[in-house]
């Protein structure tokens, strides 16, 4: 499967994430007014923001499957990012509203007790999303999508939040009132931290930023080769979902031109195979004695 069917195959999950957050928002929201819990409200207002965030997350997708053009000359690879980028600031957004509204909320006193209605719905959410966030993990692995496999994280932290919403609920069941509002903080507290930890991945990518580990796996791979007597450099930084390698390596200088070709070809094979890095550039200089 080709990097632009990857894209297209990754399309499927954004497209459970928004169905399933309507759904979920949706129900959670009215059966929130009718029985009266904080938590829970946060907790539908939080997916309304995962509604935005996956179609932002599906539109990165479509615009990564652009091939070439004249004025792109590696794709549109970096769109993902991007569109990661606008989901983290609509969910910090919504979040620090969130945290306001419960904390406003706690400070007035403004207790009651909710329905029970509100805590199943609370559980039977969060046993949905858990297994959409089974189904997006599998898949954004599969197609090494790192906005999907984020969009996942997400998913699992609005299963959590659900429980949490439940426990709060449950607990205003037994005259702990402020325990609802406190659980609506907790999910505020919790969609600011999905939203800063995408939000630092996503501009990790942007500005070029690579693992050091991975980095140590490819010189490593680079440097067992026969033929490599030593590397002088070795960079990397990721299009998307994509690792681009530049290495520079010496090689006998007594080589021909064709031999040396045919250990570029070979370490970028290899790259391919073992790190799924699609494109490396290796660039061969003469090996000498002093160096």
């Amino acid at each position: 499967m080709d990097q632009y069917h990857k894209y297209k195959e990754g399309e499927k999950g954004a497209w459970l994430s928004i169905i399933t957050y309507i759904l979920l928002a949706t129900v959670k929201l009215v059966i929130a007014t009718i029985g009266n819990s904080s938590a829970l409200r946060a907790d539908g207002l939080n997916n309304a923001t995962d509604v935005v965030a996956s179609i932002a997350v599906l539109i990165g997708l479509k615009i990564s499957r652009k091939p070439p053009d004249e004025d792109h000359h590696y794709g549109h690879f970096r769109a993902e990012m991007i569109a990661s980028l606008i989901a983290a600031f609509i969910m910090m957004m919504v979040g620090i509203q969130v945290l306001f509204d419960t904390v406003q909320s706690i400070i007035a006193g403004d207790f009651s007790q909710p329905n029970m209605l509100t805590a199943w719905t609370a559980l039977g959410a969060a046993i949905v999303m858990f297994f959409v966030y089974l189904y997006n993990l599998r898949l954004g692995k599969k197609i090494n999508s790192s906005a999907l496999q984020a969009a996942a994280q997400d998913n699992k932290s609005d299963a959590l939040v659900s429980i949490g919403a439940f426990v709060g609920i449950i607990g205003a069941q037994f005259q702990i009132y402020w325990l609802d509002p406190l659980a609506g903080a907790i999910v505020g507290l919790i969609i600011c931290k999905t939203a800063w930890d995408i939000f630092r991945e996503a501009t990790h990518t942007l500005t070029d930023g690579f693992q050091p580990k991975e980095l140590d796996q490819i010189k490593k791979s680079i440097h067992d080769h026969p033929d490599v007597l030593e590397i002088k450099d070795v960079k990397g930084r990721l299009h998307g979902n994509q690792a681009l390698i530049e290495a520079t390596i010496y090689v006998d200088p007594h080589m021909t031109v064709e031999e040396s070709h045919d250990i570029t070809d070979h370490i970028e094979e290899k790259l391919k195979e073992k790190h799924d890095v699609p494109h490396a550039h290796i660039h061969i200089e003469p090996y000498e004695e002093e160096q």
